[in-house]
């Protein structure tokens, strides 16, 4: 049976009557409650008032959102949807822990659940209520984006809670009441909700910066009305979840989006050409779950500590990004995409099981946990990642000579990345305290130390290295910051360390394992390289943001093909706008007197990263064969020998 054949089957199957018949066409019940709020009426009413408008134009408008919004669970649907899902997701089997879900189960009895989930794949929207439903949770209402709501599947999966919604709502503000108070009547009604904290899915493999506008709206219900909390407006229990997989299909048209091809439109060609794709079996996905908290109480902790309107919603959508992180395990293609990656070269299953133990042990010390329980140490499970990546195009395997190798593929690298990603966040710390080591080894005699002699110059580069990566990763407040490079620095030189020296800090590194610097940072420091070399070229002028980016992509290829940068996942659009949401952030790109010089600081605060974590790696005995950048030209001849 074809694809196009079996999507169109499957949602046939789903409508509760065959397919040109009208469905029901009485509202859900939220919107019949929300048609008959005293309160909705009112600010119905003030919105028009505000406006300039005729109430009864803006009452016709805001009923065809919330027409437009609405979802319903049918069970029929819902069971049929059920299935459709379980043959979208026949490439993997779908993981998960069973007590993370007898806890939540419990919770599901007495409260409306949050749901704010990680989202890499199209599947996420299928693995989770899938997993809910099966397990005879209350049903779940999922936010997705209106770009997905195509015909005839759109109808089945508003009936099985699928929430469509706009993006761009900024110029609506009926719409955006309409979803608001929605929103609130979802909560009243104890419904369950989930979304995307990010907004859309990562092209990446790590998580997006969160978007507020759901959480916005959650903040707001359980606030209540004014500024002191309402003692009647109803609690949620926010649950952060990861899925993570070991293999996505997605992942390679991802790639090319980051190398500036235009994202392919969501019609039903695309879909039939996504369910074609889960042919191919590309292992497990899983499904874990974080730590719940009381968005209620959160709030009301963050109120007491003078934190209240966005900067309080912003600290609740980090606490969630923190425990989605924590909760989202070690996969053995993110340690065997790491090991290749670091080396960029061939190597035998022998080198990758040696690249891989001191990360195991790392990942032991720190409890972090690994999907499947895998043992990353076992030659068998690291066998046969290695097999399945292979089989999957993103590795290359030579059995000609000695013994097999494994590399990289030609332009696999940002695809073995994505799968590196999903680890990243539990390495960056680790790797900014290498460096901080490496800062104090450096410090020259008769350097002039500040309060705290050579242990306070090593805190300072490490904050000075948050404060870098801050756009690219999610870092604890600097109290937990430092607490956490406390933990670092325990596992890399030992209890009881209160003096340090250049000489101490170097025999420290040198015999600390693993080192991780050149593999976790280096391609983020090379990738803002790139951009700020770009913008110093301009000097004081302004800079057409659009056209930076696409001078960073031609130039960083030029830079991949001469070796000035380590590995070709560097030149990535989106790594290159989140380092110039950095200059940005740095009041690097309004032109004026004075910024070229600023953006020349910038460059060369780059340069310096990057040739220190080359140090890294060559302490690690992976030396990184890159020819460093020219060092800047004057202004006058710098755009002829670009």
């Amino acid at each position: 049976m074809t694809a196009v054949r079996r999507v169109r089957d499957l949602a046939r199957a789903a409508l509760p009557r065959s397919v040109g018949e009208r469905l029901p066409a009485a509202p859900p019940r939220e919107v019949t409650e929300l048609l008959h709020d005293k309160r909705f009426q009112r600010a119905v009413a003030a919105a028009a008032e505000e406006q300039g408008r005729d109430e009864e134009e803006v009452w016709s408008e805001v009923k065809g959102y919330l027409h437009e919004m609405a979802a319903a669970h049918d069970d029929r649907t819902a069971q049929g949807w059920a299935r459709m899902g379980d043959w979208f997701l026949r490439a993997y089997d779908v993981l998960v822990d069973e007590d993370d879900m007898q806890e939540l189960r419990r919770l599901d009895r007495s409260h409306s659940l949050a749901l704010a989930f990680s989202h890499r794949s199209y599947l996420d929207g299928m693995v989770i209520p899938n997993a809910l439903s099966s397990r005879r949770f209350s049903p779940t209402y999922t936010f997705g984006g209106a770009n997905l709501n195509l015909p005839i599947i759109g109808t089945v999966a508003s009936r099985t809670g699928l929430i469509f919604i706009r993006r761009a709502t900024q110029e609506i503000p009926v719409y955006r009441l309409a979803l608001r108070s929605y929103i609130r009547q979802m909560v009243t009604n104890k419904r369950n909700l989930a979304w995307s904290i990010e907004g859309g899915r990562t092209r990446t493999g790590k998580l997006r910066p969160p978007v507020h506008g759901i959480l916005k709206y959650l903040t707001d219900t359980v606030q209540g009305e004014g500024d002191a909390f309402d003692p009647d407006a109803p609690d949620v229990q926010v649950v952060p979840l990861s899925v993570v997989y070991d293999q996505l299909h997605e992942v390679s048209l991802m790639t090319e989006e980051a190398r500036g091809a235009s994202k392919t439109p969501e019609d039903w060609r695309w879909l039939v050409r996504f369910a074609r794709l889960q042919r191919n079996r590309l292992g497990r996905a899983y499904l874990t779950v974080g730590e719940p908290f009381s968005l209620r109480e959160r709030m009301a902790e963050l109120a007491a500590e003078g934190v209240t309107g966005h900067q309080a919603v912003e600290r609740v959508a980090l606490d969630i990004s923190h425990r989605i992180n924590r909760a989202t395990p070690v996969t053995t293609t993110a340690i065997v995409s790491l090991a290749l990656l670091g080396a960029d070269r061939a190597l035998t299953v022998d080198e990758v099981l040696e690249t891989v133990e001191p990360l195991a042990a790392y990942i032991d010390a720190r409890r972090w946990p690994v999907a499947g329980a895998a043992d990353l140490r076992d030659r068998a499970t690291i066998r046969r990642a290695l097999a399945e990546l292979t089989r999957s195009g993103v590795l290359t395997a030579y059995d000609q000579g000695t013994e097999p190798v494994w590399k990289i593929g030609d332009d696999q690298h940002l695809v073995a990345a994505f799968y590196r990603n999903t680890v990243i966040h539990i390495l960056v710390e680790r790797a900014i305290g290498e460096l901080a080591l490496l800062t104090v080894s450096e410090l020259e005699p008769g350097t002039e130390l500040p309060p705290g002699g050579e242990l306070q110059v090593g805190w300072e580069e490490a904050k000075r290295m948050r404060d870098l990566l801050k756009f690219e990763f999610f870092f604890p407040s600097r109290a937990g910051f430092e607490d956490d490079l406390r933990t670092e620095l325990r596992l890399l030189v030992g209890e009881g360390v209160t003096e340090m020296s250049p000489v101490k800090a170097r025999e420290l590194l040198v015999g600390a394992r693993p080192h991780l610097a050149h593999l976790v940072l280096r391609p983020f420091l090379d990738a803002y390289l790139v951009v700020a070399d770009r913008l110093a070229d301009h000097g004081d002028g302004p800079v057409d943001e659009a056209d930076l980016l696409a001078d960073s992509l031609a130039v960083g290829q030029q830079w991949a093909l001469q070796r000035r940068v380590a590995s070709e996942e560097s030149i990535s659009l989106e790594l290159f706008r989140t380092a110039l949401a950095l200059a940005r952030h740095k009041g690097l790109l309004e032109g004026g007197e004075g910024v070229g010089s600023a953006r020349e600081a910038f460059a060369a605060e780059l340069r310096d990263s990057v040739r220190r974590v080359t140090i890294i790696g060559e302490i690690a005995g992976e030396p990184v064969q890159v020819v460093p950048p020219p060092v800047p030209q004057p202004q006058s001849s710098k755009r002829e020998n670009a």
